[in-house]
């Protein structure tokens, strides 16, 4: 029975994470597919970029939830007991295959977004107030610098470092996936850094300097 409800919890957090938020808004209200405008991903900024805030905004909330949904699961099949390491990792694992899903959609071509709501959704139901605080780092960034892609990245980093400084957890695997998340968002944002350090990475809002 175990098994079974892992398959389900697994198989359910990919088929969840698949569901290509910004694709399938951009068709709807729109008439476009997002992946073919702005920065050419099916993420929720490109989203709020090209779609405009009252579509944006909704693709960024849902694409939230399916990475809080997919890490809930493992808490909703009672896989494991309440606040022990066990159950963190569990939820991690159907966290990442969300994650998985969004990047890699069964659903639109197996073209998807960066990850970064998603991410965020996971971290959100894995340990609230980390999660909290990476969000001000982001908005801190972003106020700054009107750059999300440098706002997501910062909070990525942030992530691991507030974990292993200020706050703590039960699970080793969960301060190795903090390590993984921000590696990834560095990663996934090969080609804002190259832009950033070529002074072309454009601006969420306001003139470009």
């Amino acid at each position: 029975m175990d098994l079974l409800l892992y398959g389900i919890a697994v198989t359910a957090s990919y088929l969840l994470g698949s569901v290509p938020t910004a694709v399938w808004a951009g068709k709807v209200f729109h008439g476009i597919d997002v992946r073919e405008h702005g920065s050419g991903n099916a993420g929720a900024a490109n989203a709020v970029r090209v779609l405009g805030w009252k579509t944006g905004i909704p693709v960024l909330l849902t694409d939230m939830a399916k990475g809080w949904m997919a890490a809930m699961l493992p808490v909703l099949l009672k896989l494991a007991e309440p606040g022990t390491a066990g159950l963190i990792n569990l939820q991690i694992m159907t966290g990442v295959v969300a994650v998985i899903g969004h990047i890699f959609p069964l659903f639109a071509g197996f073209r998807g977004g960066k990850g970064v709501a998603t991410v965020f959704g996971v971290l959100l139901a894995l340990h609230p107030l980390l999660t909290l605080s990476c969000l001000l780092v982001f908005v801190i960034v972003l106020a700054l610098t009107r750059i999300i892609s440098l706002g997501s990245m910062s909070a990525g980093i942030a992530f691991p470092v507030l974990l292993f400084t200020l706050f703590d957890t039960p699970s080793l695997i969960f301060r190795i996936f903090s390590v993984f998340v921000a590696v990834v968002l560095l990663v996934t944002h090969r080609n804002n850094i190259k832009r950033l350090i070529r002074g072309e990475e454009k601006k969420f809002f306001g003139k470009k300097e």
